[in-house]
């Protein structure tokens, strides 16, 4: 059995990777590929007679890409905009710094709204001390909970706003259980 060194940097069999064995080398699940397949991140290399996909060593590399953009909270947009980037050209380069400018403009307002969410959570946890009958914080909750709703609906919070998909873009649905 090969280590997972040598499994990573083995060349592709002739046929490439079947999905199990690139969701292994690139640390993404076979569930994620099949949604970056559908939303035109990546596309197989090709199929087999068997109609099983097939995956190249340039898609195992741009699978890894799109996992690093995932990983600093990028949209499905912003991954799209960077794939479509050559490394190459000074225009290119200029298009990923405003794209990765927009992004920490999007992380910053995200910021904003953790520290004011903190001072928030820290006014209530400071309402008990666990010393009174009741608990202060329960009761702060549920008076809350007793206000009317407002008519106007409040802004969606920054990262929402930026990324209208970015529920489904970070959680992915989930494959359902094929059927025998």
């Amino acid at each position: 059995m090969a280590t997972s060194i040598e499994a990573q940097t083995k060349p592709a069999m002739a046929l490439g990777y079947r999905i199990g064995e690139l969701a292994q080398l690139s640390g993404v699940s076979a569930a994620n590929i099949r949604y970056y397949e559908k939303e035109k991140l990546l596309s197989p290399h090709g199929r087999s007679a068997n109609s099983y996909r097939f995956y190249s060593n340039a898609d195992l590399h741009q699978l890894r890409f799109i996992r690093q953009c995932r990983t600093l909270d990028m949209s499905l947009n912003e991954v799209r905009t960077l794939l479509a980037l050559d490394l190459r050209k000074k225009s290119d380069c200029a298009t990923a710094r405003v794209t990765l400018d927009a992004h920490l403009g999007h992380v910053r307002a995200r910021l904003a709204e953790l520290t004011q969410m903190e001072a928030s959570l820290e006014v209530l946890r400071n309402r008990c001390d666990g010393s009174a009958a009741q608990c202060r914080i329960m009761e702060a909750l549920h008076a809350q909970a007793d206000q009317p709703h407002r008519a106007t609906p409040s802004p969606a919070p920054a990262a929402q706003r930026a990324h209208p998909s970015r529920a489904t873009a970070l959680h992915p649905p989930q494959a359902k259980p094929r059927r025998r």
